[in-house]
């Protein structure tokens, strides 16, 4: 059988495989989180932070991209300067807090890449390549549609307010009862949907399936790959001589 894959709009700009995809956020991921930032570290820390941007750079998300930017500048610059100043109560629960989502956002922002260049077949196949388990498969697909409709299904619920007047920030508890109540049910109704429609699809199936999705290792993976082994043949001795 001819096995081919159109890719969307989104998704002509980076051509990496899956694998390559969940590779990165993956490393940049625990690298930031479970990684040290004392010393050189720290430095070396802002080259996966990076990352992010220059894909959405690529992807043409020139706002998503600025404000990512801002953001992890912001409070990587700012948690540095205010600590000095300010009282341990309010580092802890405060500076702490800004200073643990800069680990945290990049990572964020590479899964926000992995799921908009990346459509439910090309995951399902790289997934049956590296023989992953439908307990995981399935979930996880299942998801890639559910949350691209979150944000629509708010939207929707909040013109819907808007229009009938309901609701509004002079009274915040009836703007969350009127907003969230419903826009929850919503919510629950179409992740069961979405359930079932890949349940009806096959997705859990024991046999194997076949795909119409083309996926395999590019020279841009192979860049990727060879970028990884560069970066983490330099971080992992400093990181092990420093303890």
């Amino acid at each position: 059988m001819m096995r081919y894959c159109v890719y969307s709009k989104n998704n002509q700009s980076i051509k990496l495989d899956p694998r390559t995809k969940l590779l990165l956020c993956l490393c940049i991921s625990v690298t930031l989180i479970a990684g040290s930032s004392a010393g050189v570290l720290r430095y070396l820390n802002y080259i996966p932070a990076l990352v992010p941007f220059l894909f959405m750079i690529s992807l043409k998300k020139y706002k998503n991209a600025l404000i990512y930017l801002a953001v992890y500048v912001v409070c990587e610059i700012g948690t540095s300067a205010l600590v000095p100043y300010l009282p341990d109560a309010v580092n802890i629960l405060f500076t702490g807090v800004i200073a643990f989502s800069t680990r945290l956002i990049p990572g964020a922002m590479m899964g926000w890449f992995l799921f908009s260049t990346t459509t439910v077949s090309e995951f399902v196949a790289a997934m049956d390549r590296m023989h992953v388990t439908k307990k995981i498969t399935v979930p996880i697909s299942v998801m890639f549609r559910f949350l691209p409709t979150i944000r629509e299904e708010y939207t929707a619920v909040q013109k819907a307010m808007r229009l009938r007047e309901a609701g509004s920030f002079r009274n915040p508890v009836k703007m969350l009862e009127y907003r969230m109540v419903p826009f929850l049910m919503s919510v629950v109704s179409i992740g069961n949907d979405l359930a079932a429609s890949a349940l009806t699809r096959g997705l859990d199936s024991p046999c194997r399936r076949t795909n119409m999705c083309r996926i395999g290792f590019t020279w841009r993976d192979v860049a990727v790959v060879a970028l990884l082994i560069i970066f983490y043949s330099c971080y992992i001795p400093i990181a092990v001589f420093r303890r």
